[in-house]
């Protein structure tokens, strides 16, 4: 099955009713695992230290109405009425929003960008209009594309709020099988518990880490009903108890007692914000997953099921401490303390399978934006292993599953209780939603082309919200609130210094590339021997001739007779259609045989690393020959101008195209016949001979030249592809500063030397490879 297919009919969400409440109910798995946990710690957290319960319940009561009044403003309202709205042709998160301004305002960065990219359907999908030219907003634009100072700094805004999310997927499941497993201290004395607690949650935690290259898709059926359960447990229980022990309790959804908590905390109230916050913990995720879903899926089911649960739980919470104010210690004001006691061991079950679900969800969205960062080029190249070919999205990423796991670990057994874990965790998730707001209130501008009064009062409002938990959170710097800001700085610092240095090597690469009058000059032959085969040439560039080039010509005595540049590169878009996957042209005239192909890719589209790669590279020169229509010979015109591309999709999605097919024969015959052209094709290292046919379309009007040409390409095909990669050593060049020294000579060599190469190219056999290497002083 041809996953990429798989992947682009998948972003392709049905609209009916039915198919709308089933995404709704299998979001519930995917979505919500991580913010269905939070009345777990949410009480716990803000009464750890800062205030304390009294008899007069205004402290509870204007806890209650924080948290009622927080949900109904943050997740209902911002996320589920605005943000989806933003969507990048049906994908979200940070990068979502980045990609959209970067359209729509030209900020980004990537250095290969091309005018053919602003074709692609999905680049111009969202069905904007061009913005007035009395628009404030055309200023703003202006004021963007022309300061490169600003669009670095958008770049590092969306590379903060990218590690934070990073963070978030370390401290999450930590604090998420810490408090689940927390259950236990109502069973035991205290000194027995915290020589329980945290090996129980260490052996949950490494065993969640160790199912991770299974694929999600194996017990991602079990999600769903395992949060739904989770859920009605906690409303029926919040139900209970609001009947049972206050009924007025809701009297304290009043925006007035969050001024008489205020008023009597003072200071302490203030601090206590940061465990307030963790009741939004996972809202980002409704944005970060929807494209997996779609827009009314996610909304039916926060409004519908998870936002009431979520607000009778808490209720009932509520309810039991204002009637229950001898507490022993401060460890008995959580969760469990208000499950009646005949039930608490089956919700503890419940609770910790549903804290690995809620776990389970932000690891995998962790794997997911790494993914989108080393797209994006602001990450090193790292291993990535699609687990399911039917499922878009599950991936998994070795170096990264394991890290998180140490990591998680070191926090758990460093902390050993929620208090510290959810000053960390609170933080990482108000960054987001700051970042999430600033980005917005750009895309509300420049995207939606909307009033700059309308962006200036959405991040006025939702700004001063988050701003006042976020100082909340900052004040709890030495009681682990630095741990995401630690881990965010040496994320930002590895994206940024491998940004810098593949946008310097790049630049390298564009001012020393060849002329291609230096190459006309050499003739068809290139002035050296042309054997039989492919030259596949990795290169960054998308026009002209890489430097490294020359370095063959002029160093060896043989070349091939087919010569393909190969540029795989990202585009600001989530996806790129197959039939829209690669640009080919040619450089320099036909007799020359020497070939451009731009393969294009989505921030989330599947990356070959197969066979089919090479199927597809070579059916689209072979598609290219059939359809081109220039001519060529001895007095044409220049060949200055080397950007004249052709579209041409896959194999798979080219039905009316050129198809290769192989059939297992030990014929040394080769054959031609009117539909088809067939040549015997080497298979190295094996002894076995495969024929191997170009399949031409019905009725096929191709000239002897171009059928020619595919019977060379063919005999090349033969003679077996050779990978060429340059192996670069970017050093700073003299004159330099000390920190681009330090950036170039140490950081980004260090980070070039431990990630991986191209992707196509992991599966070819070694023999295959040609590694020539240069310095590239930048």
């Amino acid at each position: 099955m041809d996953l990429e297919s798989v992947i682009y009919k998948n972003s392709v969400k049905d609209g009916s009713w039915k198919t709308v409440l089933i995404l709704a109910y299998q979001s519930l798995g995917v979505v919500y695992g991580d913010l269905s946990t939070s009345p777990l710690y949410v009480y716990k957290s803000t009464f750890a230290e800062d205030i304390q319960h009294s008899e007069t319940n205004e402290e509870i009561y204007g806890v209650l109405s924080f948290v009622f009044w927080t949900l109904t403003l943050v997740p209902l309202l911002k996320y589920v009425f605005i943000v989806l709205r933003a969507d990048d042709n049906g994908e979200g998160g940070t990068f979502a929003l980045y990609s959209l301004l970067c359209r729509h305002a030209q900020v980004g960065l990537l250095p290969n960008v091309q005018l053919a990219d602003e074709e692609l359907t999905e680049y111009t999908k969202d069905g904007t209009v061009p913005m007035d030219k009395k628009n404030v907003g055309l200023g703003l634009k202006s004021v963007l594309e022309n300061r490169k100072v600003l669009q670095r700094v958008l770049l590092v805004l969306a590379l903060i709020g990218t590690c934070m999310v990073i963070g978030d997927g370390v401290l999450t499941p930590a604090i998420s099988v810490f408090s689940a497993v927390s259950g236990l201290e109502l069973s035991m004395s205290k000194e027995q518990h915290r020589y329980v607690e945290v090996p129980v949650a260490c052996v949950i935690l490494i065993f969640l880490f160790a199912l991770q290259h299974y694929g999600t898709h194996r017990v991602g059926f079990l999600f769903a009903p395992v949060v739904l359960t989770w859920l009605l447990c906690i409303s029926c229980i919040g139900m209970y108890n609001i009947l049972h022990w206050n009924p007025h309790v809701y009297e304290a959804l009043s925006p007035y007692y969050m001024f008489k908590f205020l008023k009597k905390t003072q200071m302490g109230g203030w601090m206590s914000l940061g465990g307030i916050l963790l009741c939004i913990t996972g809202s980002e995720a409704m944005f970060a997953d929807l494209g997996h879903f779609s827009q009314l899926s996610i909304k039916i089911a926060f409004t519908f099921v998870v936002y009431p649960s979520l607000i009778l739980a808490y209720m009932g919470q509520a309810a039991y401490l204002s009637k229950h104010h001898a507490i022993e210690s401060d460890y008995r004001i959580g969760f469990y303390v208000s499950v009646p006691e005949k039930i608490r061991w089956p919700v503890l079950a419940i609770a910790i399978l549903q804290a690995v679900v809620g776990s389970q969800a932000i690891i995998t969205g962790t794997f997911s934006i790494i993914k989108q960062c080393s797209a994006m080029g602001c990450f090193p190249k790292v291993k990535i292993i699609h687990t399911s070919s039917k499922v878009h999205g599950q991936i998994y990423i070795p170096e990264i599953n394991w890290c998180l796991m140490l990591l998680c670990l070191a926090i758990t057994i460093g902390f050993r209780d929620t208090k510290r874990m959810g000053n960390a965790s609170g933080l990482a998730v108000i960054t987001v939603m700051l970042v999430t707001t600033c980005l917005m209130s750009l895309v509300i501008v420049l995207c939606w082309h909307k009033s700059i009064f309308l962006a200036i009062c959405f991040i006025f409002f939702f700004g001063s919200i988050e701003a006042l938990y976020f100082s909340a959170s900052l004040i709890k710097f030495l009681e682990g609130a630095w741990v995401p800001i630690a881990l965010s700085l040496i994320f930002l610092i590895i994206m940024y210094v491998w940004h810098y240095g593949t946008l310097k090597k790049y630049e390298f690469d564009v001012q020393n590339k060849v002329s291609i009058n230096w190459l006309l000059g050499l003739g068809p032959t290139l002035g050296i021997v042309r054997v039989r085969g492919i030259g596949l040439i990795h290169t960054e560039l998308v026009s002209g001739i890489p430097a490294i080039f020359s370095h063959f010509v002029t160093n060896l005595p043989a070349f091939h007779q087919v010569v393909i540049f190969l540029c795989v590169k990202s585009v600001p878009v989530p996806h790129v259609r197959p039939e829209e996957r690669f640009l080919v042209g040619r450089i320099g005239p036909k007799e020359y045989r020497l070939y451009r192909c731009i393969a294009r890719y989505g921030y989330r589209d599947f990356h070959k690393d197969d066979i089919e790669f090479e199927k597809d590279l070579i059916c689209s020169i072979a598609e290219f020959i059939r359809s081109d229509t220039s001519e060529s010979g001895p007095g044409f015109e220049s060949f200055e101008d080397d950007t004249k591309m052709t579209v041409i999709g896959t194999s798979a999605s080219n039905s009316e195209g050129i198809r290769m097919c192989e059939d297992d024969h030990n014929n040394n015959n080769s054959s031609q016949i009117e539909d088809s052209l067939e040549v015997r094709v080497v298979k190295s290292p094996e002894i076995v001979r495969k024929r191997v046919r170009f399949v031409l379309p019905e009725s096929p009007l191709i000239d002897l030249g171009a059928r020619e040409e595919l019977q060379e390409l063919m005999q090349a095909r033969e003679g077996g592809m050779a990978f060429i990669m340059g192996h670069s050593y970017v050093k700073a060049k003299r004159g330099s500063s000390w920190i681009k020294k330090l950036v170039i000579n140490y950081g980004y060599d260090f980070l070039r030397r431990n990630s991986r190469g191209p992707t196509y190219a992991l599966s070819v056999p070694h023999a295959s490879i040609l590694e020539v290497g240069m310095v590239y002083h930048v």
